[in-house]
């Protein structure tokens, strides 16, 4: 054949699946056999190549049966991750050598991780700092004779993951292992099928969540069987980020690990709830989704609203991956009117239009650097008591509606101030955020200030916290 001309396509197909109620005893069946039929679900999008002439792209529809209105132009080179295969010839300028994850002298010079958390509420950052720390206190938990109960929601796992590695020598070691497993999390079903299925053979129990429910928050419970009064009865890791040691390399996350007796049962409670042995859903700290988490943000919106009508400061900053939820939305818009002053940094899908009369308090900017922002991060200036949580949920209407998401408050002030320099720094960045304008558009912003690119003055900001009695030096906190 002669080639008169050569255009690319790509063509996406409907990956989504629903489980039928009727479907829960075999669950596992009913997953796998969804995730089969993806290859040839229907064809829901076009994207072509803008230089394509319309004869052809009428034929590529007629042949894929997808209307013109689910055709998106773009430019010659569609399978843009591609490039990061070809090899870098230009030589060292263009590459980037991330640093290493930091140590955490607190932990290094402890015998056990369990002595530290004993002595306070800590806080971890992921990659900034290393993920062995997670590893290393599951371990330690195998290793306990006082731990009876290790209890843990798994989202996406993965591959030959030390984390399952772990739970995997605990219930060899006598432990009550529990492991909720989320194995309709989108394009990691087979995955994590394969892991439970290896799991549930060694002993370990294994909890599916419902057709109807997802289960995406971060959260490990560790249960101590004690003899003395002050000694915790648990301890508890709730994270932003998956339990994952290849996404933790890149994903920019928190988790925060407590004995706090308030988190410690009502996560416990939690759990019962997931396993089907309680149906108590009061909570009164954990912010938890479909229970008391809607509520509980617009009654820490409506404060600051009433704060600013009464002429007082009131302050939000909200930090997540998709804000899209209207009901949400219209929660910031009034705040915006009543004079709230709203900073928010949104990396992902975002509705929330800035600039107008009735978001003329809200600034917003995202970040896309070396590392994936990934934490969830909300701050109410609550009339100087300033509260903040750390959360597995975006303020999307699937998180808030139709999943299990967590939110823990931060009740050590040393730890907020470690939070709150970290997210002055985002506010500040010049180098890599952009900020959204009323068309959600993405300006890179501009300033005449010194350079400060956020990601890496965080390795600087932590490596200071991680030596005792040195938050003295960390910078005034910058809130604009």
């Amino acid at each position: 054949f002669i080639i008169d001309s050569h255009y690319a396509i790509r063509v996406s197909r409907d990956a989504d699946f629903s489980i039928e109620a009727k479907e829960v005893a075999n669950i596992v069946d009913a997953v796998r056999k969804r995730v089969k039929k993806r290859k040839i679900g229907n064809a829901n999008r076009l994207v072509y190549d803008g230089c394509m002439p319309l004869d052809m792209l009428q034929y590529i529809c007629d042949a894929y049966d997808i209307p013109h209105g689910q055709c998106i132009r773009s430019g010659r080179y569609l399978n843009l991750e591609d490039l990061s295969k070809l090899p870098n010839l230009t030589g060292k300028e263009l590459s980037e050598v991330l640093p290493s994850p930091m140590q955490i002298p607190a932990f290094d010079s402890a015998p056990t991780m369990f002595e530290v958390i004993r002595q306070r509420d800590f806080l971890i950052h992921f990659p900034y700092q290393s993920f062995s720390y997670l590893t290393r206190f599951l371990t330690e938990a195998a290793d306990n004779p006082n731990v009876t109960d290790i209890k843990l929601t798994q989202y996406r796992v993965a591959e030959n993951s030390e984390i399952i590695d772990r739970l995997l020598y605990a219930a060899q070691k006598g432990k009550q292992v529990t492991v909720y497993v989320e194995i309709k999390a989108r394009f990691d079903e087979e995955n994590n099928i394969i892991t439970s299925e290896l799991m549930r053979k060694s002993g370990i129990r294994v909890v599916y969540s419902t057709p109807g429910l997802k289960v995406h928050a971060k959260a490990l419970l560790i249960k101590c069987s004690t003899l003395h009064k002050n000694q915790p009865q648990a301890y508890a890791f709730l994270s932003t980020g998956n339990f994952n040691e290849n996404t933790a390399r890149i994903y920019s996350d928190m988790g925060l690990f407590t004995i706090n007796r308030e988190i410690t049962s009502e996560l416990d409670k939690l759990f019962s709830i997931l396993d089907g042995s309680s149906n108590d859903r009061y909570f009164q700290t954990l912010l938890v989704a479909q229970f008391n988490m809607v509520d509980v943000l617009k009654q820490k919106i409506n404060f600051e609203i009433e704060e600013a009508r009464q002429g007082r400061k009131a302050h939000i900053i909200l930090k997540m991956n998709g804000l899209h939820d209207t009901n949400m939305i219209n929660a910031l818009y009034d705040a915006s009117e009543a004079g709230v002053h709203i900073d928010l940094i949104v990396r992902g899908i975002n509705c929330l239009v800035p600039n107008q009369p009735y978001s003329r308090n809200i600034r917003m900017i995202r970040i896309i650097d070396s590392y994936l922002e990934h934490a969830r991060i909300w701050y109410f200036y609550a009339g100087g008591h300033e509260d903040i949580y750390l959360s597995s949920a975006d303020w999307m209407r699937r998180n808030l509606n139709r999943r299990i998401e967590t939110a823990v408050p931060i009740f050590d002030q040393s730890i907020k101030n470690e939070i709150l320099s970290i997210i002055s720094l985002q506010l500040q960045d010049n180098v890599k955020a952009c900020y959204i304008d009323e068309n959600l558009e993405n300006h890179y912003v501009q300033s005449r200030e010194a350079k400060l690119r956020s990601q890496r003055h965080c390795f600087h900001l932590l490596e200071k916290y991680s030596i005792p009695d040195t938050q003295s030096v960390i910078p005034e906190i910058f809130i604009s």
